[in-house]
């Protein structure tokens, strides 16, 4: 195993790469300020169609990120901000990692030229 893995990797992708679309993170940025929401409503203003808004939703509830209600023939979506906090969690782990790195690395450089 390769030194400083995390475990969590496996777990955390899905969500990083449901963050890594620009139409998702918009999506969710509308829901994290106005949810819970419509897909119609979710999709105004963004140049795809009905059914790629759909596929991006279906994205992000399977990341965790949003679960869904269906309400008639709609549908009413809302943030899970758990899976967020997950994400930030595993990112202050890995910036702890490079902090100690580059702090063992100051140490090695400043006894090597000193």
């Amino acid at each position: 195993m390769q030194q400083g893995y995390d475990g969590n990797v496996p777990a955390t992708a899905p969500l990083f790469a449901a963050l890594g679309d620009p139409v998702r993170l918009a999506m969710l940025a509308r829901l994290c300020t106005g949810g819970p929401l419509s897909t119609m409503v979710l999709g105004q203003g963004i140049e795809v169609s009905r059914q790629a808004i759909t596929k991006h939703l279906q994205v992000l509830e399977d990341a965790g990120l949003v679960s869904s209600d269906r309400v008639g023939r709609d549908r009413l979506w809302q943030m899970r901000p758990q899976q967020l906090v997950a994400a930030r969690e595993y990112l202050d782990r890995m910036s702890a990692q490079w902090d100690t790195r580059l702090e063992r690395l100051r140490k090695f450089v400043e006894e090597e030229f000193d």
